[in-house]
């Protein structure tokens, strides 16, 4: 289940004899005790936030060497933990809208949608408009077609 193996539920059930309910409560306990054993079976990359958010907390202290040894046991690169360790620190780099900021952002959220709902029916009705004129078109061509009339009369 965790790295770097990262063998499926089944697999394991299979290999170990072991429920694979088992497997899934035993996997659920230690993420409650904050060990990192991703939900999923995916690459490093496909981990969750709280997963990857667990990493950056458990080596903030580390030095190189203990970064190293601590990726090396969990399938990671000290790239990655860098690289997630940045993402949770600009996370908190955009300052907080005040009540007033939010809601005149609101106000200016429902005047858009109001003007595209309004440039959406204009948008039908010339649709309509142009559709009428094009059977008109058609209709005075047929027209001219049955009663013979040459259009350069």
């Amino acid at each position: 289940m965790s790295p770097p193996h990262r063998q499926s539920v089944a697999q394991i059930s299979a290999e170990l004899g072991i429920h694979v309910i088992t497997l899934y409560k035993w996997r659920k306990a230690w993420r409650l005790q904050g060990e990192v054993v991703p939900a999923t079976q995916k690459d490093p990359e496909g981990w969750g936030p709280a997963d990857k958010f667990t990493v950056v907390l458990e080596t903030a202290g580390l030095n190189a060497t203990e970064l190293g040894g601590y990726c090396r046991e969990r399938g990671l690169f000290p790239e990655q933990v860098d690289r997630w360790r940045q993402a949770a620190q600009d996370a908190n780099a955009q300052p907080l809208l005040t009540m007033a900021d939010q809601k005149d952002l609101q106000k200016r959220h429902q005047e858009d949608q109001r003007e595209i709902k309004r440039l959406q029916q204009e948008l039908r009705r010339k649709d309509k408009a142009l559709a009428e004129a094009a059977a008109l078109l058609i209709a005075s061509k047929k027209i001219q077609a049955y009663w013979g009339e040459d259009e350069g009369d």
